[in-house]
């Protein structure tokens, strides 16, 4: 039993509408990746190539892209970091789509996703939400409080300011 009962206040943190954007839009980039998986298993390969330990690989990291996403959206801070990575291998992958293998068409809006995602990710919103950010308060003074580490324990120890 907690010696601290958490408040509904302190297990949901309201994100900005940026956090919750990028979360649908990695959620949007797992889809994807299980249609890739789906794709690979349906389409005719050649005598000797082992497509269901390709489609298992994307099928699982699908998976975590749309967990990371969910996280997200529903406003959990842990899956912050995550799709900051999601949206870097995205862009890459879009890099690679677009240019190497002469395919700009495709290439081009993935690159933008993975852009778009780290410009929501890093908007000065996200940032204080990150950090647990009081309104009025620098994000040095957030960071030496202890984020939202900081907030949640300020409530235990009786100052209720947002």
């Amino acid at each position: 039993m907690d010696v601290f009962p958490v408040s509904l206040a302190d297990k949901i943190v309201p994100a900005p509408r940026e956090i919750r954007l990028a979360g649908l839009i990695a959620m949007l980039a797992g889809a994807a990746l299980l249609a890739l998986g789906v794709v690979v298993v349906t389409a005719p390969s050649a005598p000797g190539v082992n497509v269901a330990a390709e489609a298992v690989f994307y099928g699982l990291f699908a998976l975590a892209v749309l967990a990371c996403g969910a996280g997200l959206a529903l406003g959990h801070t842990w899956a912050r970091s995550p799709v900051v990575v999601i949206a870097l291998i995205t862009a890459g992958a879009g890099w690679y789509l677009a240019v190497p293998s002469g395919r700009p068409g495709s290439g081009v809006p993935v690159i933008f996703a993975g852009i778009l995602l780290l410009v929501l990710l890093f908007r000065q919103p996200s940032r204080a939400w990150a950090l647990g950010q009081r309104e009025g308060e620098s994000e040095q003074d957030a960071a030496q409080r202890g984020g939202l580490e900081g907030r949640a324990a300020a409530r235990h120890d009786g100052d209720e300011r947002p």
